[in-house]
């Protein structure tokens, strides 16, 4: 039997969207090895890579009235893999630095309750940045949290580095707008 083609996927995304379980079954069969292989080409273990893979399907299934495929599915699924074995990557790597003592944030001078406003603020910043549309999110990750160039990032997602800047741009213009509604609640004037 031949691969099918990215053409195929529209027609499987419809009947995804009307709630078909043979299309998400048809598209569990035809890109999970796919999926697999790319998470476990990133991630040290196998039963990881396999939860990433199928956490993605799971929220395919989860958000497919809302879907919004601007290419192919197999790109799409396999974006949202990448963004989700770099997010654990991060997770793991923030995790040790803490474990080895390197990012505890000095905020022991600050009174209890700027210490909380403080972890408030953190908390919130990050529930802004996962609000991003995914691609969005995931081009950001890569370049503030795990430091990657644009250039780099563009290679590892296979995209132009104009799109990278152009991604990120409008990240920081999002965030930037919420965080001046945090400060404002936290510290008005």
């Amino acid at each position: 039997m031949s691969e099918p083609s990215t053409y195929d996927d529209y027609p499987i995304v419809k009947r995804l969207q009307q709630n078909e379980e043979a299309a998400f079954t048809e598209i569990y069969q035809r890109y999970w090895k796919l999926l697999f292989s790319v998470a476990a080409n990133k991630l040290t273990d196998v039963f990881e890579a396999e939860e990433v893979v199928q956490d993605v399907l799971a929220d395919l299934w989860i958000r497919r009235h809302t879907l919004a495929i601007e290419h192919s599915l197999k790109s799409y699924l396999a974006a949202a893999v990448k963004f989700k074995v770099y997010t654990r990557l991060a997770k793991r790597y923030r995790q040790a630095e803490r474990e080895a003592g390197l990012t505890t944030p000095e905020v022991d001078h600050f009174s209890p309750e700027e210490q909380l406003h403080y972890r408030q603020l953190q908390q919130e910043l990050f529930e802004l940045a996962q609000q991003l549309p995914e691609k969005c999110r995931l081009i950001y990750q890569l370049s503030r949290e795990d430091g990657l160039s644009n250039r780099e990032i563009a290679e590892k997602l296979s995209i132009s580095q104009k799109t990278v800047e152009t991604q990120i741009t409008r990240a920081l213009k999002k965030l930037r707008s919420g965080f001046k509604l945090l400060l404002f609640r936290y510290y008005p004037a």
